[in-house]
């Protein structure tokens, strides 16, 4: 099939991305959020282009209004991508709803492959086992729209909520954010360990980390490091470490 001028131009101009987990008979499935975002907001017409991620594939499709629901027609395969080349997994605390949205969006755009968050001692929210899956339901599809606004492949994973006492069992390079840490600069462990697959980072809640949280992480082989002289929000620093990362390893 040949892109007609419009598709061309709008191909050049912007091209708006999904995710699916469904094909079928060179039609992808999308979930009834996106179709609303596509008609709705969008507000896009018969043939217009899109493209879909399914499997780490990125395909261009078609939309057919034809129907009685709209169908999303595969035309060409445009790609497969790896974006990811080392996996970061960002350890974070329970935050209010405000501060919490705003990190999984900019983490996602920042290239965070996972997103573990942690009840601490300091933690200012609290989330029982009813709450829990509504949350976590809500932060991946915060997560999603993030992936397809930055044009990623893959959606963050967000786990279920941990105790520091279950981050013993993490396995690759092991950081922890450290007000108390003076010599030992983000920029200076990085650049000396750049052959990793796999690196954790731990984030304190506003009021910090415990002390004896602390030494609980030092021992299971979290390294501190120190993120300079200020004292930052806690929702700037997953964008500065995040930030660091982009220019010392995966540019």
């Amino acid at each position: 099939m040949f892109l007609n001028i419009h598709g061309i131009l709008m191909l050049v101009r912007f091209m708006q991305r999904y995710f699916s987990n469904e094909l079928n008979n060179n039609t992808f499935k999308l979930n009834n959020d996106d179709i609303y975002h596509i008609t709705k907001v969008m507000r896009m017409n018969e043939n217009d282009l899109i493209e879909v991620v399914y499997q780490k594939c990125v395909y261009l499709c078609n939309l057919d209004f034809s129907g009685s629901e709209v169908s999303v027609k595969l035309n060409s395969k445009v790609e497969s991508v790896n974006d990811e080349s080392q996996e970061i997994v960002l350890i974070i605390p329970l935050l209010k709803e405000a501060k919490m949205d705003l990190i999984l969006q900019k983490a996602t755009e920042l290239g965070v492959n996972k997103i573990i968050p942690v009840v601490m001692e300091r933690s200012i929210v609290h989330l029982d086992n009813d709450r829990q899956s509504k949350k976590i339901e809500r932060w991946t599809k915060i997560c999603k729209e993030a992936s397809e606004q930055s044009m990623r492949v893959t959606i963050p994973v967000i786990t279920e909520v941990k105790r520091i006492t279950d981050l013993k069992s993490l396995e690759g390079v092991k950081l922890v954010c450290s007000t108390l840490e003076k010599e030992n600069t983000i920029k200076m462990f990085l650049q000396s360990n750049k052959s990793y697959d796999k690196i954790n980072i731990v984030i304190g809640p506003e009021g910090g980390l415990s002390l004896k949280e602390e030494d609980y992480l030092k021992s299971i082989g979290f390294a501190p490091v120190s993120l300079g002289k200020r004292i930052m929000r806690v929702e700037t620093v997953p964008l500065f470490i995040l930030s660091v990362l982009n220019y010392e390893i995966m540019e």
